[in-house]
């Protein structure tokens, strides 16, 4: 039977793991995706951090421990959500880790940390999830990047405000991604497996929020007069997700009051 409209982003049935998944545009994320009927497996490093994002857990939202920076922990935590669901069929890598400020005084240390963080760990995720996808015949990745991997900062909005400025690693990383979601499109399409990215835009943390001046700066550079809230990031992953699109692959998706478009 062909699908009605209303049930294309229907993700009843499905499991989605989300790396990350309790953090500040995590928590809107995983809600989104649990109240379109997925089970959503949140892997991260402390289930304190879970259990105050999400007080009320279910059947439908559970924690898995794992640090991303393990290859163990991932194939791990891989194996804990085939065996509790009997398929692994969304993977969203939203995880992170960030070393280092400063344009002309990042280490080689923080620099390396910083790139595993950015992209090595999508890879470890990625690589983890491939074998349960291609062995049902299909899956759903969604990389998070940014649109720094798309466009450069603009670093006249951080000449005031320069504890908020965006660093070199981190829009390198970004980019990177981009590319790598292009090259696992090309190399899962064949096994059913669509491979996407969504590129958020001006999303500052409540802390941040609270320095007008900066967020003002911000406002002024999207189409939209405004920044994101989490809730805004729902929609896209749950169409990324769902089998809406079935036919999308190899994109990345600004999120971003049209930041990058002007």
């Amino acid at each position: 039977m062909a699908p009605t409209q209303l049930n294309f982003f229907d993700l009843t049935g499905k499991s989605v793991v989300i790396t990350g998944g309790y953090g500040y545009l995590g928590t809107a994320i995983t809600l989104g995706l649990q109240q379109a009927g997925a089970t959503v497996f949140v892997l991260g490093r402390t289930e304190a951090k879970f259990l105050e994002a999400f007080p009320e857990a279910s059947n439908t939202l559970r924690f898995l421990p794992c640090d991303v920076a393990s290859t163990e922990q991932v194939e791990e935590a891989m194996r804990q959500v085939q065996a509790h669901h009997g398929s692994v069929d969304v993977l969203i890598n939203n995880a992170f880790y960030l070393k280092g400020n400063d344009p002309e005084g990042i280490t080689d240390e923080e620099w390396a940390y910083s790139m595993d963080g950015v992209i090595g760990s999508v890879y470890r995720c990625i690589r983890a999830a491939t074998p349960y996808m291609k062995a049902q015949g299909s899956g759903k990745i969604i990389n998070v990047s940014s649109m720094y991997g798309m466009v450069a900062p603009d670093l006249a909005v951080y000449d005031e405000f320069p504890q908020f400025r965006n660093p070199p690693h981190y829009g390198a990383g970004k980019a990177a991604l981009v590319q790598l979601t292009k090259y696992y499109a090309g190399y899962l399409g064949p096994n059913n497996i669509q491979v996407n990215a969504v590129s958020p835009g001006p999303f500052p943390s409540e802390g941040v929020q609270e320095t007008t001046g900066f967020i003002k700066l911000l406002e002024e550079h999207t189409m939209l007069g405004r920044i994101g809230q989490p809730e805004d990031l729902q929609g896209i992953f749950v169409l990324l997700s769902s089998r809406g699109s079935d036919f999308i692959t190899g994109q990345t998706i600004a999120v971003d009051g049209g930041w990058t478009a002007k």
